[in-house]
């Protein structure tokens, strides 16, 4: 087992080279994780005989509010499975980590994918959504729910809803960045820092790695998304509308205008993201759109089992988010994001 930085070009060429290597896999999402809040980026690998990697994952290094060090890959991130060019290689990528934790004085390994090694503790608590992008925009149009979907696209495109791209960083920072506050504040949640949104249109956007979205009606901004693109697979990432609008079903639009777009563009596969296994209605909503449910699988490699947050202290801070103003979500966000990885 190996340590490498996630600049060196043996990581990158490794990367570029598997197939079944997704968005987040990318060493650009990395990075952008790395610069926002502070983590060390590294990648965590397997060598061949001519020097080459073989199998590997992406790791930050994340500290806790009392200094200790774990590694993830990757925080903020739904799904990331190590990578590898054989399933034999794969196997000794993952058993050989506990031993290179524990040389390196890590606490714990987290992996969002399913390991079976030394040491595992997995824990099923999500599902993730994906749709195959077979046949051409129409043909997958005919496989979303009528009356959930198709029925709301159409209200949305009747009632003068417009889909636009991003034209600038003040679209992404200050736009959406309103938009995904309100939403975050609405969910009783904390709100990520603006710099993640400023970098992620630096990094993302500007290298052709990704795009957003905003839906207007007439001129006003009333809901937008994030989108992850690499690799043959659109991942969709962030969202947020303004709920006083939401009966004009922008975030249809904004769904179907990127899926259009993706199966236009020679990509197979659009990730609708993770969802809580209890969330039965967001759930239903991704199904709608003719998308296959797979349970979704996280590991921990670790000395002992994770301990888990208590639902009554996520219960007082959603409550104190939803009556604060929203400066209070954003400064919560700015302070402490970073740990809640």
């Amino acid at each position: 087992m190996i340590v490498v930085e996630i600049n060196d070009p043996l990581w990158t060429d490794f990367v570029y080279a598997c197939p079944s290597a997704v968005p987040f896999h990318h060493p650009a999402w990395t990075r952008l994780l790395a610069d926002c809040y502070g983590y060390r980026p590294l990648a965590l690998a397997l060598a061949g005989e001519a020097g080459q990697i073989v199998a590997g994952l992406p790791v930050l290094e994340v500290r806790s509010v009392f200094g200790n060090r774990r590694w993830l890959s990757l925080p903020f991130t739904d799904y990331c499975p190590p990578l590898a060019v054989s399933d034999e290689v794969r196997g000794k990528l993952v058993a050989g980590l506990d031993a290179v934790r524990r040389e390196a004085g890590v606490s714990r390994i987290e992996v969002r994918a399913a390991l079976d090694g030394p040491k595992t503790y997995s824990r099923s608590n999500y599902v993730i959504h994906t749709l195959r992008l077979e046949g051409g925009p129409q043909a997958i149009f005919r496989t979303f729910k009528r009356t959930q979907v198709q029925q709301r696209i159409a209200k949305a495109e009747r009632e003068g809803v417009t889909v636009r791209r991003s034209r600038s960083l003040s679209d992404v920072t200050d736009v959406f960045y309103d938009l995904h506050t309100r939403t975050r504040r609405r969910l009783g949640v904390p709100v990520q820092p603006r710099r993640l949104f400023k970098l992620f249109h630096q990094s993302i956007i500007e290298t052709g790695l990704g795009f957003m979205q905003l839906a207007y009606l007439h001129d006003t901004p009333i809901a937008g998304a994030v989108f992850l693109a690499w690799n043959r697979t659109v991942s969709y990432k962030y969202s947020a509308s303004d709920v006083r609008f939401l009966r004009h079903r922008p975030n249809n639009l904004v769904l179907w205008q990127a899926i259009r777009w993706a199966a236009e563009h020679d990509y197979k596969v659009f990730d609708f993201g993770r969802s809580d296994l209890n969330d039965h209605g967001l759930r239903s909503f991704k199904s709608g759109w003719g998308a296959e449910e797979e349970p979704l699988t996280y590991t921990e490699i670790a000395d002992q089992p994770p301990k888990r947050s208590l639902a009554s202290q996520d219960r007082a801070l959603a409550g104190l988010i939803r009556r604060a103003p929203p400066w209070v979500a954003r400064l919560i966000g700015e302070l402490f994001y970073k740990y809640a990885a």
